[in-house]
């Protein structure tokens, strides 16, 4: 997530845990859904997780040094210092999961991606003036644009 405009920029959904390779992956997804088809973020990136193995992980730490990310953990049992992550989750079960028909993980994965969709085209956000995190950053590239 980004967290100056908000949107979920990749996402996985497991039954299990995430391994390193599903980080790994998410995180280059989440650096080219962002930047485009590029293998490096053009500046250094802040990426703020937990402390599950799949992102502490050695290997982990060092892919995303070199695509351009600066790995930071939250404090151990601390969930309030990721705070944005946490109303995102809160965010994702009560406004779709909650209504979505997960019959067969099929269905909720397809269901999870429309959620996403939705998410960033459409959910408002307080904090970006009511404005979908896609919508806020279209805004402010066009303001920012000469």
């Amino acid at each position: 997530m980004d967290c100056c405009d908000r949107e979920a920029m990749s996402w996985v959904a497991t039954t299990g845990g995430y391994s390193g390779n599903v980080v790994r992956d998410v995180m280059l997804a989440a650096v080219e859904n962002r930047f485009g088809n590029v293998l490096k973020a053009p500046s250094e990136i802040e990426w703020l997780t937990d402390n599950g193995s799949g992102y502490i992980a050695g290997k982990t730490r060092e892919f995303a040094t070199d695509i351009g990310l600066k790995p930071l953990t939250t404090p151990v049992c601390s969930p309030q210092s990721n705070g944005m992550a946490e109303s995102f989750v809160k965010t994702m079960k009560r406004d779709y999961v909650a209504f979505m028909p997960k019959p067969d993980a099929e269905t909720a994965a397809r269901n999870l991606a429309i959620a996403f969709e939705h998410y960033n085209e459409q959910h408002p956000h307080s904090a970006l003036k009511y404005r979908s995190p896609r919508e806020f950053r279209r805004r402010t590239e066009s303001s920012t644009q000469v």
